[in-house]
């Protein structure tokens, strides 16, 4: 089990996320993408990272748009997985 990170944590895991915004207990980030085959590249290599740490984001595609929204439903709110799951997000946007 992960626990929900304080608000203090939340704020510094931010600050070295800064495309990433918080929205009530989630962590969220949307990028646009070249076209819509990168936009599913992006989301391709996302889910085999996601799915190698069984914690999966919400993942909304429209078109060349991808919005990630990260929360640890099972603990209700936003853990250090979220944290973690949003860095490796960053390097995946990142290698395109």
């Amino acid at each position: 089990m992960a626990d929900v990170l304080s608000e203090e944590r939340i704020d510094e895991a931010l600050t070295h996320l800064p495309q990433w915004r918080r929205d009530g207990d989630a962590i969220e980030r949307s990028v646009e993408l070249a076209n819509f085959p990168q936009a599913i590249q992006v989301v391709n290599r996302v889910a085999e990272i996601a799915e190698s740490v069984n914690h999966h984001p919400d993942i909304d595609i429209r078109w060349r748009t991808v919005r990630f929204r990260l929360s640890t439903h099972s603990e209700g709110g936003i853990t250090e997985k979220d944290v973690t799951l949003a860095e490796e997000i960053d390097e995946v946007i990142d290698s395109v």
